[in-house]
């Protein structure tokens, strides 16, 4: 029985290090937002440092993510869930979904100054 759950464990270090990279401005934007606010929000500008390593790390966990859905070999017994094309076909259209808030985020900061 091998479901290969290291797609699913690599997408969400991806979206993680998304959220990483895109901390010194996402995260004050939505804390400002819901009418949190403060000195120690200009503390996260410390954050924008780490933005290339952590859009590395995203990219990275993608194209994990990637070989495991598309080019790895699925090895599954013909019974189990694995084994169904629906299924496969599921988590690939989640993929893409991820894939697309994972971009989306690593662009804010191209934009973010536009709602400041």
């Amino acid at each position: 029985m091998n479901t290969k759950p290291g797609y699913k464990t690599s997408l969400l270090a991806a979206v993680l290090a998304a959220f990483g990279a895109t901390a010194c401005c996402v995260v004050p934007l939505l804390l400002v937002s819901v009418g949190i606010g403060g000195a120690w929000l200009a503390s996260l500008r410390a954050l924008e440092s780490w933005q290339p390593l952590f859009a590395v790390v995203a990219f990275a966990c993608v194209a994990f993510a990637f070989h495991q859905l598309y080019i790895a070999p699925r090895r599954c017994a013909p019974d189990e869930a694995c084994a169904v094309p629906a299924v496969l076909q599921r988590q690939r259209i989640v993929f893409w979904l991820v894939v697309a808030v994972i971009v989306s985020l690593l662009a804010f900061p191209l934009v973010a100054p536009f709602f400041y």
